[in-house]
């Protein structure tokens, strides 16, 4: 996956606020929503996938 510049996030700041019309609090409460939200789905995932499936990758909640 490529990195992305900062014109990249600056974009999608700005789509973000624009979805909840501007509204900072609702923007960052989505996002946690979605934080919460994947941390459970990787949960799930690591649970049900073998280590063998995956050559002895396992899926880590904290960026490196």
């Amino acid at each position: 996956m490529l990195p992305m510049t900062k014109e990249d996030v600056d974009f999608e700041v700005q789509a973000a606020l624009a979805w909840h019309d501007d509204d900072v609090k609702a923007t960052i409460a989505t996002l946690l929503e979605d934080i919460r939200h994947l941390r459970h789905q990787l949960a799930l995932a690591e649970s049900a996938m073998s280590r063998g499936m995956t050559r002895g990758w396992k899926p880590a909640f904290e960026r490196n």
